[in-house]
């Protein structure tokens, strides 16, 4: 499956909130953690840069809509999958 278009609003855990993906292949948090996608609270979107949210794919609980797909958007994902894999095992 890999990385879910931005704009795809997803929920993560039992949080009571949807997130609506910002950006994907962040790095951020205390100890600098490479992380698969940074979030915003839906349907308020950015309230403030302390306010968004670091999550990993597998924390998705469940998938509401998936941003907009389009070729450069697969070229992306395919490029942006592969780079993600690669940061990972550098980390190991």
């Amino acid at each position: 499956t890999g990385l879910l278009p931005i704009g795809s609003v997803v929920m993560i855990g039992n949080s009571k909130k949807k997130v609506m993906i910002a950006g994907v292949c962040q790095k951020g948090g205390q100890e600098g953690k490479l992380w698969d996608y940074t979030g915003v609270v839906y349907p308020e979107g950015f309230l403030d840069a302390q306010k968004m949210i670091l999550f990993n794919h597998d924390q998705i609980t469940q998938i509401y809509a998936l941003g907009y797909q389009d070729a450069e958007q697969l070229e992306f994902k395919e490029k942006a999958d592969m780079a993600l894999t690669k940061l990972r095992e550098a980390q190991e």
